[in-house]
């Protein structure tokens, strides 16, 4: 036990808590810039069983955000590349290769082998698929996204705790870091965090992010912690849909509007409604005159006392949050609907530049 010498040490940790790393069987879905932390730290802390789920090769673009490959690693499979390295870090854990994408063929065999799933996927057909496996096989899991300079951690289905599509009922659309790109630093911070929650799980320590959502903006340092309620109808699965992947994550009638059209909407007078999703504090620092003040959190209470045939324009802090309501918005049956790029901080920086962001 001398690898782990100084987390035994711990007071409230000790060698029960490492035994229960040991015995531990964790899946991770993805070895890119999420998993990437996630494998190093569950690695080197000592979890007896990691399965890794991992079909992409390396390209020198992932080098800045995925630390765990080299330069000369560029054209290689993700997969035995990052093992390879894993096993040179703790040669006591045991690896599981999967060399595929998790799909509904082999979803429910996989999870079935684990005590606890990471999800560090970058798209909604695999994590709506993670959840539905992990519903029906009784397994929590830990889930993880970033957009830009803002990440989010949340842990379902943790002892009869709400599931992915309690917080999240209808698919959004989870642009990827070629198309948005990402600084280096926010996924290493993210996956950190999901790896936390996975050692709270498995040693019942502290207080998992279980009911809640944890966002961070890693310009402003901002962290805020969101609770949603369980919806029972949602553990009541009992099969994967046939179909995940492009279809699922169809943004269908979401557009995106810049915050000089925004402007320009509201100069000419058009006739729109402008939905301001942030939290009480954030809208009391700065808001857009004329803006609706409905947290994210409220969103779905407040549908009602939108018109669905008028343009509606959601912002928030940076636009992930906006770009979630957006797409709820749509799959609510609102014509037009179009999501603030950049948000209320790209407001600042290009059209009102006395406004104070916080």
């Amino acid at each position: 036990m001398n690898r782990y010498d100084r987390q035994i040490r711990l007071n409230g940790f000790g060698p029960d808590k490492q035994d229960l790393l040991h015995e531990a069987a964790v899946l991770v879905v993805g070895a890119g810039g999420l998993g990437v932390p996630v494998l190093q730290y569950l690695t080197a802390m000592g979890v007896g069983k990691l399965g890794i789920i991992e079909q992409d090769a390396i390209s020198i673009t992932n080098l800045h955000r995925q630390v765990l490959y080299r330069t000369e690693d560029d054209g290689k499979p993700k997969l035995q590349t990052a093992i390879n390295r894993l096993k040179e870090l703790n040669p006591e854990v045991n690896f599981v290769a999967h060399n595929t994408f998790l799909t509904t063929a082999n979803a429910l065999d996989i999870v079935a082998k684990y005590d606890l799933v990471i999800d560090c996927s970058d798209n909604f057909g695999t994590r709506y698929l993670v959840n539905d496996a992990c519903v029906i096989l009784g397994r929590p899991f830990v889930s993880g996204a970033i957009f830009e300079f803002e990440g989010q951690v949340s842990v379902f289905n943790y002892q009869g705790s709400a599931t992915y599509r309690c917080l999240f009922p209808e698919p959004g659309i989870a642009p990827d870091c070629n198309a948005v790109g990402v600084l280096g630093v926010l996924p290493g911070i993210i996956g950190c965090y999901q790896a936390n929650e996975a050692v709270k799980v498995i040693c019942n320590i502290g207080e998992p992010l279980a009911n809640q959502l944890l966002t961070i903006n890693i310009l402003d340092n901002t962290q805020q912690i969101f609770t949603f309620q369980n919806i029972p109808a949602n553990h009541k699965i009992s099969e994967l849909q046939e179909s995940y992947g492009d279809s699922v994550c169809d943004p269908q009638h979401m557009q995106h509007l810049s915050v000089e059209e925004l402007q320009q909407w509201l100069e000419q007078g058009i006739d729109f409604q402008l939905v301001d999703v942030r939290e009480k504090e954030e809208w009391e620092i700065c808001h857009i005159e004329g803006a609706l003040h409905i947290p994210m959190r409220r969103i779905e209470a407040s549908i009602a006392g939108l018109a669905k045939k008028k343009p509606v324009a959601v912002i928030c802090h940076h636009g992930m949050r906006s770009k979630a309501v957006a797409q709820q918005l749509v799959q609510s049956g609102f014509n037009e609907v179009f999501n603030v790029t950049g948000g209320i901080h790209a407001w600042a920086l290009e059209i009102d530049k006395n406004m104070n962001v916080y």
